[in-house]
């Protein structure tokens, strides 16, 4: 069976029923081309520096890999590769001067490790992946964890779309973290990079927004 990202499943939706039909019957195939909610490959540039930015507090690393990208946006002739550059770059000039302690604890936080072998989360027999950038640790009254997930796509997500990942993300961290550690919905936070917005799970309960995560996998079930 293969595994599922929020961006397939957002994709998913906006099919037609017969190009819906025919993804629910390929993902009992198991070969599949890799995929990522980031974006894969053509988004790294941008998502990594600012995925290292968030970690360090420092924007330097998004001013460094700016110049980075310029550079090599002018050596290469190829409208593709350029196209790629300049998107990214279009990206980094959004958040040269961004404050990152806004989606940061009050207090200090430690970053900890993340087990790929967690990513996967069995949702009425399908495998959905959550990949967060960072997951950390921080005091409060108790001992509580937090995430944050950097995603990119070329025109940005709206908000019921960027609901379903910061759900897959409050669920990856109750599955993988709730024994030792209390979840800290504030700090439950997805963040789209093209518009810059971010959507937290708290934001989700107050705001009810509507969840789409489980309809959507009802209906690849029932059309599998």
């Amino acid at each position: 069976m293969r595994k599922l990202s929020i961006k397939q499943l957002i994709e998913f939706s906006g099919k037609s029923d017969k190009s819906k039909k025919t993804f629910a019957l390929n993902l009992q195939i198991d070969k599949q081309k890799q995929d990522s909610d980031g974006g894969g490959d053509y988004w790294v540039s941008c998502l990594s520096a600012i995925s290292n930015s968030f970690k360090y507090n420092d924007n330097s690393i998004i001013l460094d890999k700016i110049h980075q990208l310029e550079e090599k946006f002018e050596e290469t002739d190829y409208k593709r590769t350029k196209d790629m550059y300049e998107r990214n770059i279009s990206i980094l000039y959004k958040f040269e001067d961004i404050d990152f302690r806004k989606w940061m604890p009050a207090e200090g936080f430690d970053i900890i490790k993340k087990h790929k072998s967690d990513f996967l989360l069995d949702i009425s027999g399908l495998q959905v992946q959550a990949l967060p950038h960072h997951v950390f640790t921080f005091k409060n009254d108790d001992e509580e964890i937090g995430a944050i997930w950097f995603i990119a796509k070329l025109e940005g997500y709206n908000k019921y779309e960027l609901a379903m990942f910061t759900d897959i993300l409050y669920r990856y961290m109750n599955q993988t973290y709730s024994k030792n550690y209390k979840i800290n919905s504030d700090f439950c936070i997805a963040v789209d990079v093209v518009n810059v917005i971010n959507l937290s799970y708290t934001q989700i309960m107050e705001e009810k927004i509507p969840l789409r995560l489980d309809l959507t996998i009802d209906e690849i079930k029932k059309l599998m």
